[in-house]
């Protein structure tokens, strides 16, 4: 997607946007999963986002909201506040942080730390079971 450019975002959306927008129109449910880079989110999905706060896809859409980074407290707090202001649907249970990721993962991207894998496994379950029962 072109960077974000609120002089198109009238009659001149651009056609990866409207695509974008659309498929999250579409969906039961968004999941994101975000790494934290330089305390905050990263640029692409900040720029993703940002084409999304003059529209209403989020508003309501039940969503699942990680981050998976060395700290992550910091673009955590970041994306609870930008989709909370996209009015997208979350609680605590359908959001996790997950703090020293590289620790926790083997050189194949396998988790392997079993706190880690039980938070993901009751994060799913608690994300299917609250918003698709």
């Amino acid at each position: 997607m072109p960077h974000f450019n609120p002089d198109l975002d009238n009659e001149n959306v651009p056609k990866s946007v409207t695509e974008f927008r659309n498929k999250i129109a579409q969906a039961d449910g968004v999941l994101i999963c975000t790494p934290e880079y330089v305390f905050s989110l990263p640029g692409t999905l900040k720029n993703a986002l940002e084409w999304c706060v003059s529209t209403t896809v989020f508003s309501g859409k039940k969503t699942g909201l990680v981050t998976a980074s060395a700290s992550g407290e910091m673009g955590h707090e970041q994306l609870l506040l930008v989709m909370k202001t996209l009015e997208a649907k979350f609680d605590n249970s359908s959001t996790l942080l997950i703090q020293g990721i590289r620790g926790k993962m083997d050189s194949e991207g396998k988790i392997t730390n079993s706190e880690t894998v039980k938070a993901l496994a009751d994060f799913i379950n608690d994300f299917e079971n609250q918003f698709f029962e």
